[in-house]
């Protein structure tokens, strides 16, 4: 069935715009007092995660409550960990947390050899089924995973860090390790991503949220050698990759075969598209931050911004997921003024 709403597809393929697309990353969540009240009714966030009909509902309360032109399913990266057989937990104002950490070879048998992702991850795949029925075709749903080098990050701190010393430390001392634990991880996000599709994600994005912590030469070896090999899965499918904080590495990262390069807030766009000319769609970039202020003054960045593009490839978001503090008022007036922006 034909896609009601079809800017952001239309976006990613480089095709005719009447006005540019818009949704934001982590939409679907603390902000939204409607969200607040389905959490309630569960344990927590995993929880959540888990129940498909819960994940459905808070998936698309952006797309009815914030009018978005895209839903993105509620889910988590740190799936991918639980499903090669290490699970976390998410703790109230801490974040995620493993019991195991991997490593070192040792701790790799930790990790399960044989991964059915179909059934270990079903209730992703349940969520995005339900949710594409109750959309009724009037928007994409987009699925997503965390990029290799993110979830590598976190299997071996077994949490958050400032500076993920342990994970950039193995590098240095075992890289051989790192490879195959990098490669795990792709040949998993993979099969992840690929049943995503199946289930009906209409595009797909890769968050690589601590690219940013690796200098040139090791985000090339340790990240995007691996973001090529998932990017080449997924030929001619709208494909957005985001590396967060890589601003060394946009060349490379401009020359990814994915339709679509996410820009932080640190990003500049004008020499972005100098990069990449008319063959990629951008995607982004306010700061979320400035959501903090008045009504005309997100305006005015946001029109600015708009202004800045210089061409009709672009999907309007933030430069990262929106802030759980932040008014959904602000929200709204930041996505009327993208819909009433005449390019």
């Amino acid at each position: 069935m034909k896609i009601k709403n079809d800017l952001l597809l239309r976006a990613h393929n480089g095709e005719s715009l009447e006005r540019y697309p818009v949704w934001i990353m982590r939409q679907a969540g603390r902000i939204l007092p409607e969200y607040r009240i389905v959490r309630s009714k569960l344990s927590g966030f995993k929880e959540l995660v888990e129940t498909p009909e819960f994940a459905a509902e808070v998936t698309i309360q952006p797309v009815d409550l914030l009018d978005v032109d895209a839903a993105i399913i509620f889910s988590d990266i740190l799936v991918v960990p639980e499903a090669m057989g290490l699970p976390y937990q998410m703790i109230e104002q801490k974040g995620p947390w493993f019991e195991n950490t991997i490593r070192s070879n040792e701790e790799l048998s930790y990790l399960d050899t044989i991964i059915d992702v179909e059934d270990r991850l079903s209730y992703v795949f349940e969520a995005i089924k339900l949710t594409k029925i109750a959309l009724d075709s009037r928007v994409p749903l987009i699925g997503f995973a965390g990029a290799p080098w993110t979830v590598f990050c976190y299997m071996v701190e077994g949490k958050g860090s400032k500076t993920f010393s342990e994970s950039r430390k193995l590098l240095y001392t075992n890289p051989v390790f790192a490879h195959e634990l990098l490669s795990r991880i792709t040949d998993v996000t993979i099969r992840y991503m690929k049943a995503q599709v199946s289930a009906g994600a209409d595009a797909l994005q890769l968050f690589d949220s601590w690219a940013g912590i690796l200098g040139t030469e090791q985000y090339r070896e340790f990240g995007l050698n691996y973001i090529e090999k998932i990017v080449a899965a997924f030929p001619n499918f709208p494909f957005t990759v985001f590396s967060k904080g890589a601003l060394a590495s946009l060349p490379e990262i401009a020359a990814l075969n994915c339709s679509t390069l996410g820009l932080d807030w640190n990003m500049s766009i004008e020499e972005t598209r100098k990069l990449v000319g008319e063959t990629k769609t951008l995607q982004g970039n306010l700061d979320p931050c400035v959501l903090y202020g008045s009504d005309e003054s997100i305006k005015k960045e946001t029109i600015k911004m708009l202004k800045s593009f210089k061409s009709q490839r672009h999907i309007v978001n933030l430069g990262h997921g929106v802030y759980p503090d932040i008014d959904p008022e602000k929200v709204k007036v930041f996505i009327q003024t993208v819909k009433n922006y005449e390019n």
